[in-house]
């Protein structure tokens, strides 16, 4: 028995990269989620509007944020505003004060609502697009995302790594095919299968949980689309960094684990402190948790989300770029070989 756990030891030792994922996943684990993970909401985005917007801008206090004063706005600007995402608090003055609270933003209407019940009896609260605050309604858009993270991610990963094991990606490399051509072919039936699933998903989450769905089909196919491209692209990069499924696995797990406490899919990304929030914005899941959250409840047009749009086009340009040198480095070797000893 000794000698297999000197063995294992010799073994992990040897294995660099299981090593440093055994002592550095944990360290970055406790550092990253542990200044993430926040239910305190430290700022809310307040917009205050109507004929007397400038002294009651003068009498917020913490945690409102006034981002925006404009004493000729109405109630139907408030709503606009919260619709497009660029207040969670609308405060309209004049004859019939009321405060509204985006619903969507669920941590952020709750602790809006606690301070609320400060206000005179006079002011009234009104809730949009969530009025019940419901968990279900906020997280079932951004689950179908997680959804086709963890398919796009992993499974993607472990079948091009699987024809590497199998030696089938050999010989790929000495058929007229441009590394592009070779990874197109790969991710097409992954491609297809995630939309199979994005059905299902999206079918059942509004069936089952009650879930609204205000917006546009085809502006939430478009996020589906650059989101999918970017995920695939992600899984087919972990498959150029993996020498076998385990490694495979584990770097796929690296991915996930972030994107599921630093996109905003659980907690507010304004509630993470800037030296951890700028991680949130290199995760797609981040843009389409926008993307699925204001389709869905806010029906928020297209102009209002063109950055998370843009973003998901970026990092799915990117991601394919490096996957795509690093797949043609992969297949260099391959190629300079004779065809005989490759089909082997």
């Amino acid at each position: 028995m000794l000698a297999m756990i000197l063995k294992e030891f010799r073994q992990v030792r040897r294995d660099k990269r299981t090593l440093a994922m055994m002592i550095m996943l944990p360290i970055m684990l406790l550092i990253v989620f542990g200044y993430a993970a926040r239910f305190d909401i430290p700022e809310i985005r307040t917009a205050v509007l109507g004929p007397a917007a400038d002294q009651a801008a003068r009498a917020l206090q913490e945690p409102f944020d006034v981002v925006e004063i404009d004493p000729s706005a109405t109630a139907e600007t408030a709503e606009t505003l919260l619709r497009d995402g660029d207040a969670v608090v609308a405060i309209v003055t004049g004859e019939d004060p009321t405060v509204y609270v985006d619903g969507t933003e669920l941590f952020t209407a709750q602790s809006a609502l606690r301070r609320a019940g400060a206000l005179p009896d006079d002011v009234a609260v009104e809730i949009l697009f969530n009025p019940d605050l419901s968990t279900s309604a906020v997280m079932v858009p951004a689950l179908i995302g997680l959804v086709l993270l963890a398919m796009g991610t992993v499974v993607t990963s472990l079948g091009v790594v699987r024809e590497r094991q199998d030696g089938t990606l050999e010989q790929l490399a000495v058929m007229p095919l441009r590394p592009r051509d070779v990874i197109a072919g790969k991710i097409a039936p992954y491609f297809l299968v995630g939309l199979v699933d994005l059905a299902v998903i999206t079918i059942v989450g509004l069936w089952l949980f009650d879930v609204p769905f205000r917006g546009s089909v085809l502006a939430f196919a478009a996020g589906v689309f650059l989101f999918l491209f970017a995920v695939l692209g992600i899984g087919v990069l972990i498959s150029t960094l993996s020498r076998t499924q385990g490694e495979a696995i584990q770097l796929a797990i690296m991915t996930l684990l972030p994107q599921v406490l630093l996109s905003g899919m659980i907690f507010p990304l304004y509630s993470m402190p800037p030296g951890i929030r700028w991680i949130a914005y290199l995760l797609p899941l981040t843009y389409f948790t926008m993307i699925a959250r204001g389709i869905f409840l806010k029906a928020t047009p297209l102009d209002a989300l063109a950055f998370p749009y843009l973003a998901l086009v970026v990092l799915a340009v990117v991601v394919f770029g490096i996957a795509v040198l690093r797949f043609r480095r992969d297949l260099a070797p391959a190629r300079s070989r004779p065809v005989e000893e490759v089909s082997m």
